[in-house]
């Protein structure tokens, strides 16, 4: 009786394991941003909201693109597939938090005055650099949908190429925004150039090559 009552536990939470994992991500991704609202409306912000705001939207859309490109090699290198269903929804939270982090920089920061703008391009590199990526990123997130996926075919992986060149932008606007010192944002340039390395061809064929081989240990080790 126990057991039966295990293995029904067991096919449920198999059954269910998708759509636990989706919410989980949702619930993760939208977390940072309850967050923010919770400390904006408590006064926790620090003694310079603004700042505190577009530091905290771009270090979350940084986070989330990074986990987005990290869904393909936990897929290749550890068998993980499911991780594959959630690139889309962390590509698109990813450009939520960088379409906060822009709007924070242009009217609360700039107050919309584009001759102030114009002049913080120009003057600072770290604006021009994320604007670059900002811009990589717009035609991403419009064709995220499967009915443009049909639109354009073979097309469409050709133009999600460009997240590969958006995320080393992302991260020199990151580290040249940060006025701490290089450290803090190493290990988020260590995971993107690793995340990058992993898209290469000879890397690719390493990781299925290591795949089959694992797969035939388990296999003599099971038998």
């Amino acid at each position: 009786m126990v057991q039966e009552t295990l293995a029904r536990a067991s096919r449920a939470v198999r059954v269910r394991w998708p759509a636990l994992l989706q919410v989980a991500t949702h619930i993760g991704a939208l977390g940072p941003l309850a967050l923010l609202a919770w400390d904006g409306l408590h006064g926790n912000l620090t003694a310079d909201p603004v700042r505190a705001v577009i530091l905290r939207t771009g270090k979350t859309a940084l986070v989330l693109l990074l986990l987005s490109l990290g869904c393909t090699p936990a897929s290749t290198w550890l068998g993980f597939r499911r991780a594959v269903n959630l690139r889309r929804p962390l590509g698109l939270y990813a450009f939520l938090y960088a379409s906060l982090h822009l709007l924070t920089f242009v009217a609360l920061d700039y107050g919309l005055d584009l001759a102030l703008l114009r002049q913080a391009l120009f003057e600072k590199p770290y604006a021009l650099v994320g604007l670059a990526c900002f811009l990589l990123l717009v035609p991403l997130a419009v064709t995220a949908t499967r009915g443009w996926m049909r639109r354009l075919g073979k097309r469409w992986k050709r133009l999600h190429r460009l997240v590969y060149l958006a995320l080393p932008l992302a991260l020199v606007h990151y580290i040249w925004v940060v006025k701490a010192g290089v450290r803090t944002p190493l290990p988020y340039a260590a995971a993107g150039l690793l995340l990058l390395a992993a898209r290469l061809p000879w890397v690719r064929r390493a990781a299925a090559r290591w795949r089959k081989g694992s797969g035939r240990v388990g296999q003599r080790a099971s038998g």
